[in-house]
């Protein structure tokens, strides 16, 4: 399985959707919440992104939550 991390923020309500998706899927990430965390912020920033969620997938970074990209990253 590849390593999967989500930059989220509190009030996004696509960045729960994408979490959800990942808990009913048994799909382990690491999530980085830019509302509370000033380096992840600091760190999306320079990855030329000002919204969440952006989801990293092995190489592959996702802007957004489409459900069917995400699972054709992951190999679903």
């Amino acid at each position: 399985m590849k390593d999967v991390l989500i930059y989220t923020s509190d009030g996004c309500s696509f960045c729960h959707a994408a979490k959800d998706f990942f808990d009913k899927n048994n799909v382990e990430y690491t999530e980085k919440n830019v509302s509370t965390d000033k380096d992840a912020r600091k760190e999306l920033m320079a990855k030329g992104h000002m919204g969440v969620p952006v989801i990293v997938i092995g190489e592959e970074e996702l802007v957004g939550f489409d459900e069917a990209k995400v699972k054709e990253a992951l190999g679903m």
